[in-house]
């Protein structure tokens, strides 16, 4: 069903974003962070229902997810000063292995007792590990969530991107090679195929150290907070860029970026970003999560099938399993403890830009069945199907679960968001 054959585009934006504006205070009332409500606005204005923004439309519009996403990045590594690491401990560094691990385990061996499928089993318990820190961030900056448990969730959020990179490459290596012995031939070492995620962390992670070496020399040369929020919006725009241009990480890129920041400058310096960086993240949230709602296609639900089922229960097993295994280890607070792992749930755009490598680089790998069908072929269609279906459940269900947690941990502030009477709640 059609609501404009071909809307206006500036139309389009900002009925989205009036409606969205509204609908994140209606699901404030029901005690769900806003973002739920945007994304609920994007669903019915997307191909599911309206189509009001059509796959088309979303294609001309997705520079602003990377712009949100680059953004998201920068304000988790800002959050990352050493010395607030410091007072973690190593406990963290435990979590973050245990968590992304623990999915990967737990995906794998339930996948593979499910279907016998070793190379299924091992890709899909690669994905499992990727996150989308966007959903945790929008909801510590909705509350202005504070503690030990706040920082614990940036740093997790931060940097299990980049471990599930590489535990992809691994597990995508050896993948290959089984696919490729099924027809005697393996033309790629598994060193070969673990070059591009190794490129794509080391690339990402020099590109961020220089970019906020230049930024920094630059930036301590502008009086107005206004200005160096202009510098650092450049900034975001060519990172943003040069991780489109390489294959870098975005997350990992930005978010090195803001730690390098944070970590080199004066306190003042830092503070004038964070002030600017509050006025505007609102809006990048809200173009951000109508665009999310708008590709969760709803007609992928029933394909979800035993296998999405159980991908989903075996993932939220492992995340939050190993996430408190690590931090039972690791000695971390109770806190920490108790809810780190209903923090991390949330997947999206990674997750899907794996499932995507795996339909582009396996289809034609593999025996070919009756049908003349590479079994390649036939493992990234269940791949991108089952993944696609389950982020519009992590999606939905991670942001509220991160408001939980940090409601029970005793880190939201919502006292300091209630507005005087007779105002819109």
């Amino acid at each position: 069903m059609h609501f404009i054959a071909t809307p206006p585009p500036l139309l389009a934006v900002g009925t989205v974003v009036f409606l969205s504006l509204f609908a994140g205070k209606l699901a404030n009332l029901v005690k769900l962070p806003s973002l739920i409500g945007f994304m609920v606005i994007g669903v019915v204005a997307g191909p599911s229902l309206l189509n009001l923004l059509n796959e088309g439309f979303q294609n001309r519009l997705s520079f602003i997810t990377e712009i949100a996403l680059a953004f998201v990045a920068i304000s988790i590594g800002l959050e990352l000063s050493f010395p607030s690491l410091a007072k973690l401990g190593k406990s963290i560094i435990v979590i973050i292995f245990a968590e992304s691990f623990g999915a990967f385990i737990v995906v794998f061996l339930s996948v593979f007792f499910l279907t016998r499928n070793m190379v299924m089993a091992l890709i899909f318990g690669a994905v499992a590990p990727a996150s989308a820190p966007a959903g945790t961030v929008a909801v510590i900056k909705e509350y202005r969530a504070k503690g030990p448990l706040t920082k614990a969730l940036y740093t997790v959020v931060g940097f299990d991107d980049g471990l599930g990179i590489i535990i992809f490459g691994f597990a995508a290596a050896i993948a290959r090679s089984l696919l490729l012995a099924e027809t005697g031939s393996n033309d790629m070492s598994v060193l070969s195929m673990l070059y591009e995620p190794l490129v794509e962390i080391v690339g990402g992670i020099l590109c961020g150290i220089i970019l906020a070496a230049l930024f920094s020399i630059l930036g301590r040369r502008l009086a107005k907070s206004r200005d160096l929020f202009l510098l650092m919006f450049a900034y975001a725009l060519i990172l943003a860029g040069i991780c489109d241009a390489f294959h870098f990480s975005i997350i990992l890129t930005n978010m090195v970026f803001g730690m390098m920041v944070v970590n080199t400058q004066p306190h003042s310096f830092t503070h004038k970003i964070h002030d600017e960086l509050s006025s505007v993240m609102p809006l990048l949230f809200i173009l951000f999560f109508t665009l999310a709602g708008a590709n969760l296609h709803i007609s992928a639900l029933p394909s979800l099938g035993i296998l999405g089922i159980v991908y989903v229960v075996a993932r939220t097993l492992g995340l939050v399993g190993g996430a408190r295994i690590g931090a039972i280890i690791g000695r971390a607070d109770e806190n920490i403890r108790k809810y780190i792992g209903l923090g991390i749930l949330s997947q999206a755009g990674v997750a899907i830009g794996l499932a995507l490598i795996v339909k582009h680089e396996f289809g034609r790998l593999g025996a070919v069945n009756g049908d003349g069908v590479h079994s390649g072929e036939l493992l990234g269609a269940a791949v991108i199907t089952t993944v696609t279906a389950t982020c519009i459940f992590f999606e939905i269900i991670g942001p509220i679960l991160t408001k939980y947690a940090l409601g029970k941990a005793g880190e939201l502030r919502e006292d300091d968001r209630q507005h005087s009477k007779g105002k819109i709640q």
